[in-house]
C-alpha cells in the first residue's frame, strides 16, 4: 500500500526516545497499536484520516519498532505508557493556556486497538482531560478485580497453556519464536481466525499450537507481512512481550482507580470472531450492563472479522472512526 509522504521523526517523551509517523493536518488524533505490531498496522487509516482533515500521529510504543526498548518489564506498565503519551500530546501543540492560574491543555482524540485500547482506556481514565475521545478495538474495558491478581487469576482458569501465563517468565516464549522465521511468526499471529482463547495444550508452546495458514486472506499481502517480519528481525520480540510481564504490577498499581468510570466519550468496535468473542463471553460482556456501567458514555459496535479488525475490515473501521471523529468535532 502507498502510504504517500509521511514524516517519521524520533520524539523524547518521559525518560525514553518514541519513533512516530505523522502526517496531516487539523484535530490531533492518536493511533496506539497493539501486539505483535507497530505503527505500520494503521497504513490504511492513517492516509484515509489524514485526507479528511485531521493530524494523525502513529507512534511505535515503547519496546517495539524503532523506538527505545527498556530493558525490565517494570518499565511497561499503564502509568508509564500514557506518561509516554501525555509527552506525545505536549509535543505535537496541544497549547496549553493559561487562564486564572491553571493549564488548560487542548484534548485530543485516541484510537487504540489490542494493547493500545488497554493503553487508550487507561489514558482515559487517568487522564481525561486530554481525550477528547476514544475508541477502542477488539480490547474492552474490563473490571479490576480487587480480590486476586491478573496472572494468577488466568492461569488458575486456563492452565499453563494460555499464552498469557506463557508469556511470563522472561525467555520463554522469545525462544519458543526463534524457532520459526519472523515471516512464520507474523502470519501466525496476525492471521488468527480462532475464536476460542488461545491456550495450548498440555506441554506445548503457543507458537507451536497456532497455525500457518497455507492460502493469504485477501486483506493482506505477503509483502505487508514481510515489513513486519522485518521490522521483528531488527527490534526483537522481548519489548512487546514485557507488557504482558507488567501485568500484575499494573493490578498492584492501579489500585487507586478500583471501581473508577471511564467518562470520555468513547467507541468500542469488535469483531464477531474476535479470540474468546463467544467462548469468553466477550459478545455478552460488551453487550451488557456492567459494561455501560464503566463507560457511561459507550457505542459498541460489532463488526463481521477477527482479532486484526482493523486491517481486515480496514475501510469499514476508518468510515466508523471518522462518523464518530466528526459527530464529537461538532459537539
Amino acid at each position: 500500500m502507498d502510504l504517500g509522504e509521511v514524516n517519521h521523526q524520533r520524539i523524547k517523551t518521559n525518560g525514553i526516545w518514541l519513533h512516530v509517523v505523522e502526517k496531516g493536518s487539523g484535530p490531533l488524533v492518536l493511533l496506539l497499536h497493539g501486539f505483535p505490531e507497530f505503527w505500520y498496522s494503521w497504513r490504511h487509516q492513517i492516509t484515509f484520516l489524514a485526507s479528511r482533515g485531521y493530524h494523525v500521529v502513529a507512534p511505535d510504543l515503547r519496546g517495539c519498532g524503532d523506538s527505545d526498548s527498556p530493558l525490565s518489564p517494570s518499565s511497561y506498565t499503564v502509568l508509564h505508557l500514557a506518561g509516554d503519551l501525555v509527552g506525545l500530546l505536549d509535543y505535537f501543540g496541544e497549547q496549553q493556556i493559561m487562564t486564572d492560574l491553571a493549564l488548560i491543555f487542548e484534548k485530543a482524540f485516541v484510537v487504540g486497538h489490542d494493547w493500545g485500547a488497554v493503553l487508550g482506556w487507561h489514558l482515559s481514565l487517568f487522564r481525561p482531560d486530554r481525550v477528547k475521545g476514544l475508541i477502542a478495538m477488539s480490547t474492552p474495558y474490563y473490571p479490576r478485580d480487587p480480590a486476586a491478581k491478573p496472572i494468577e487469576s488466568f492461569t488458575g482458569k486456563f492452565g499453563d497453556g494460555l499464552y498469557i501465563s506463557q508469556f511470563q517468565e522472561p525467555g520463554r516464549a522469545e525462544r519458543a519464536f526463534a524457532r520459526y522465521d519472523y515471516l512464520t511468526v507474523m502470519k501466525k499471529f496476525l492471521l488468527i481466525n480462532k475464536t476460542d482463547l488461545l491456550v495450548a495444550p498440555g506441554g506445548m508452546e503457543i507458537i507451536d499450537h497456532l497455525q500457518t495458514p497455507a492460502v493469504l486472506p485477501p486483506w493482506i499481502t505477503e509483502e505487508e507481512l514481510q515489513v513486519y517480519a522485518d521490522k521483528f528481525e531488527e527490534s526483537g520480540f522481548t519489548g512487546p512481550l514485557n507488557y504482558y510481564r507488567a501485568m500484575d504490577l499494573n493490578w498492584e498499581l492501579s489500585a487507586p482507580w478500583q471501581g473508577a468510570k471511564v467518562t470520555v466519550p468513547t467507541k468500542c468496535i469488535v469483531g464477531d470472531k474476535d479470540i474468546g468473542f463467544d467462548a469468553y463471553r466477550t459478545r455478552e460482556y460488551v453487550q451488557g450492563d456492567t459494561f455501560k456501567g464503566l463507560v457511561p458514555d459507550l457505542e459498541v459496535v460489532i463488526l463481521e472479522g477477527h482479532h486484526f479488525i482493523h486491517e481486515e475490515r480496514a475501510h469499514e473501521v476508518s468510515q466508523e472512526i471518522l462518523t464518530f471523529l466528526q459527530r464529537l468535532s461538532v459537539e
